[in-house]
């Protein structure tokens, strides 16, 4: 049975996991993007099929991951090229977030949650940030502050953000509030995601349909 994920001794152990540690740069994912649109695909808003959009930037070889609005860009030839491109194929203005592959790849090697499985209420996220915060609050972060918790951030560094959530109909208006505590937007996915991104940036995941 999975440990509760509470108390300040899993946070520190997430903060010891993100530590700085010096290693040679990984070479396959250095040209390779990740592209994270925020908030797409949500409530019958700023609706469309990722899979398409991918098919139509296949000139840069994108994969898409999901539904979400999440590619993996590997062959981006420069992120001005191909920001200038994609924001031509959307059908509407969205913000678009994106991030070295080699970033994600840490974020795999550096995983601040361990090997220990979650609970099946409880969801692993990753926040990516527009760019690095102009506010870093002190963490560990539980919100709400008092009774039951729906949201905890345990861990941040540069401009990704991580955290857990339980499934609840308003843990939605406390995601919303990562913005806030750290000065930029902020796009959030599931770590299962950043999980799926990192094998198709090393050759092994299945190119999205």
């Amino acid at each position: 049975m999975a440990r509760k994920l509470s108390g300040r001794h899993e946070e520190k152990a997430a903060l010891r996991r993100l530590a700085y540690r010096r290693r040679p740069a990984l070479s396959y994912p250095g040209m390779a993007l990740v592209v994270f649109l925020r908030g797409v695909n949500v409530g019958g808003h700023r609706t469309f099929r990722p899979s398409l959009l991918a098919k139509e930037l296949s000139n840069y070889d994108v994969v898409n991951v999901g539904a979400a609005g999440t590619f993996v860009v590997r062959k981006p030839r420069s992120r001005a090229t191909f920001r200038a491109a994609l924001l031509r194929k959307l059908p509407f203005e969205a913000e678009v977030v994106l991030c070295d592959g080699r970033d994600l790849i840490g974020l795999e090697t550096e995983n601040p949650f361990g090997t220990e499985p979650s609970r099946p209420d409880v969801v692993r996220f990753v926040s990516i940030l527009s760019k690095a915060g102009r506010v870093r609050p002190s963490i560990p972060i539980t919100l709400p502050p008092s009774g039951e918790w729906l949201l905890r951030v345990i861990a941040s560094k540069s401009r990704f953000v991580f955290g857990v959530y339980r499934r609840h109909m308003k843990t939605i208006g406390y995601l919303g509030q990562i913005d806030k505590l750290f000065g930029v937007p902020a796009t959030t996915r599931n770590w299962n995601t950043i999980v799926a991104i990192v094998r198709i940036l090393k050759g092994q995941g299945k190119q999205g349909r």
